[in-house]
């Protein structure tokens, strides 16, 4: 358990931050674009290059009309593939003349006059990353291309870059913007590739600190792990960028999104939706137009939001806010709902009586004595801004239901109610109830009360399953505080399984408890492709195929049930060949110990043994990461990865 106190830092950052860009922290030289992050929407997460001008004035028309823009959401950025295939004679570039018709001109000049602001994109590399005309050794006339069209924004990639610096190539267009006289915000594309965060604020107004997103829980946590310690380079007009947001794409729960959403919010990072807002629902506007949270992105106190504490799948991130409050997000990055705390001297807050506490998805308000509890569910984040001070709210409490992950469909378990009383008075005449499934049986009935509780009420309950799958069960607390009547509720999953038959077992024909994977899918007995044409090869490790195993992309995690009664894991573990380079680790995890590990595979490397004693492992989990370089061409093997029972 890392523990940091937050104030301590907090002045250790400030002025790490002063010696990167000065007492003014000013970015490009004359330039105040972006005091603070930039909000706005992109068109590649969702659409890719199926573009044109009128998806553009629709999404226009729909950062209007749903309030995105008024909640902050301003730029609107059009990504590669609007240009045509070959610069016009006079070797400028052009938009394609089929799907812009009317040109980059008049699409600036339709957000303008909504209020928005609008963005391009271009590569500083001999072409776009879809292979269309880019602007290395073109910088001048490209940037006065962009100016003489209204943009205001420059998204950068770095795709072609023909293997030369890449200061050289981003100060080129840095300086080519500034020539033109028109104030132009360049957001430096660079995937971290080459530590921006050390060079990039005297070009442009913020930097990718990491390879793309996709709309997977497993990219996302991939690259919040790899925010930790950069911290100290942020700061106004000079932003680290986690890159685009995913919230509302399809792939991950609502839940995954408002965390997603939450530790961008709490990392400072630009707020660039990425979804179809023409089809936009109500989960998806709540979480991108959530004011609180947007607040706590647009707020600069100092210092970025940092991990503050890592206890393995809970973890809890803090950032210090400028009236000398601090947003807090206990995020469970595991398979069921969690419980974590932390106190407001972990936070660095001075000492009080009582704390205000601001629950930033529901509103709600509360106070606590000095500890916050709050109850995650399985991929997701409570998030707090506390304040010293208050007493008149309520006392906060929450209620945690706890089940373990997967149990054996024949055997007893045990479901645990936790009712936590953070504030004061004590709560008094709690009642509590415990609802399962149709069939399943509780030792002692389903209700259990206590006469007063100060602090925390932990009650036990012995649940007999039936049936195999997955199951929801729900608990709800009522108690008196003040002579007001609460209820709390929360609700729990677990799936009931069968353990694998005797003998030996491949692991691609087991049930996954769960699986997480850097990009798309984890594939069964065929590698995992980056598109879904790629996907189907045959697992093939330095030449050698193999018939069976887990085609994975870093970072991954895949979890079997094992119950306790098999003996060895064993498998042959390495970088497809499919892959065009990348580097990975493998590592064995049983019920949240790690087992054994490879250190670092490269591609051609003939597959790495791993045989493992997993005796009285209930839940086997195979993870790979990426080798401490970014994802990219990640495609790791589980080859023949077998059980023995």
């Amino acid at each position: 358990m890392r523990r940091i106190l937050i104030g301590l830092l907090t002045s250790v950052l400030v002025t790490a931050t002063a010696a990167v860009f000065g007492p003014s922290a000013a970015a490009v030289p004359g330039q105040n674009l972006l005091p603070a992050p930039p909000m706005g929407w992109n068109s590649w997460n969702k659409f890719g290059c199926d573009i044109d001008e009128d998806l553009i004035r629709e999404t226009a028309d729909e950062l209007v009309s749903t309030g995105m823009r008024d909640a902050g959401y301003t730029y609107l950025n059009i990504d590669d593939c609007w240009m045509a295939p070959q610069r016009d004679a006079n070797g400028n570039l052009q938009p394609d003349p089929q799907r812009f018709p009317h040109g980059i001109k008049a699409l600036a000049d339709y957000a303008h006059v909504r209020g928005l602001k609008l963005g391009i994109y271009s590569s500083a590399g001999t072409a776009t990353c879809q292979g269309l005309p880019a602007s290395l050794d073109h910088e001048t006339a490209d940037a006065r291309s962009f100016a003489s069209w209204d943009v205001d924004y420059l998204k950068y990639d770095n795709c072609n870059n023909q293997g030369r610096p890449a200061q050289e190539r981003y100060k080129a267009m840095s300086d080519a913007l500034r020539a033109t006289g028109r104030p132009i915000v360049l957001s430096i594309c660079e995937w971290g590739s080459n530590q921006p965060w050390n060079w990039a604020a005297q070009y442009g107004e913020l930097w990718r600190t990491t390879g793309d997103i996709n709309d997977s829980w497993g990219s996302v946590m991939g690259i919040l792990d790899q925010q930790v310690g950069l911290e100290a380079h942020s700061g106004p007009n000079a932003w680290n960028d986690p890159d685009m947001l995913e919230v509302g794409n399809g792939h991950m729960s609502d839940t995954e999104y408002r965390a997603h959403f939450a530790l961008w919010a709490l990392l400072n990072a630009p707020l660039i939706a990425g979804n179809d807002l023409r089809a936009m629902d109500g989960a998806t506007k709540a979480i991108l137009e959530n004011k609180d949270l947007v607040a706590v992105d647009k707020d600069w106190g100092g210092v970025q939001g940092h991990k503050l504490r890592d206890d393995g799948d809970a973890e809890v991130w803090a950032k210090p806010m400028s009236d000398g409050s601090v947003a807090v997000v206990l995020l469970n990055r595991g398979g069921s709902g969690a419980d974590i705390a932390v106190t407001a001297a972990e936070l660095g807050l001075p000492t009080a009586d009582h704390y205000r506490v601001r629950d930033l998805w529901s509103g709600a308000e509360s106070q606590s004595a000095g500890t916050l509890h709050g109850t995650a569910a399985s991929h997701g984040a409570v998030v707090y801004r506390v304040w010293p001070g208050g007493g008149a709210q309520p006392p906060l409490t929450t209620l945690a239901l706890t089940t373990p992950e997967v149990t054996a469909v024949d055997r007893p378990f045990t479901v645990t109610t936790t009712l936590h009383d953070d504030g004061s008075p004590a709560l008094t005449h709690v009642q509590a109830t415990l609802t399962v499934p149709a069939g399943w049986t509780v030792d002692g009935g389903t209700t259990a009360s206590a006469p007063s509780v100060e602090g925390a009420w932990r009650h036990d309950w012995t649940v007999h399953p039936s049936g195999t799958g997955p199951a929801e069960l729900a608990a709800s607390v009522t108690y008196k505080a003040g002579g007001a009547s609460v209820t709390r509720s929360a609700t729990a999953s677990t799936v009931t399984a069968q353990p694998p038959a005797a003998g030996e077992s491949q692991v691609s024909a087991l049930p996954f408890v769960s699986s997480s994977n850097g990009w798309g899918p984890v594939e069964r007995d065929t590698s995992n492709g980056e598109t879904a044409a790629g996907d189907g090869h045959p697992i093939t490790i330095a030449g050698t195929v193999y018939p069976t195993g887990l085609g994975t992309h870093a970072p991954s995690s895949v979890r079997v049930f094992l119950g306790g009664g098999c003996s060895s894991f064993s498998a042959l573990v390495g970088l497809d060949d499919e892959t065009g380079a990348g580097s990975v680790a493998f590592e064995v995890w049983g019920d949240g110990t790690r087992l054994a590990a490879t250190g670092v595979q490269h591609k051609g490397v003939a597959a790495v043994p791993v045989d493992v004693d997993v005796s009285g492992v209930r839940v086997l989990d195979l993870r790979v990461t990426d080798g401490g370089d970014g994802n990219t061409y990640d495609h790791a093997d589980w080859a023949g990865a077998a059980v023995t029972c």
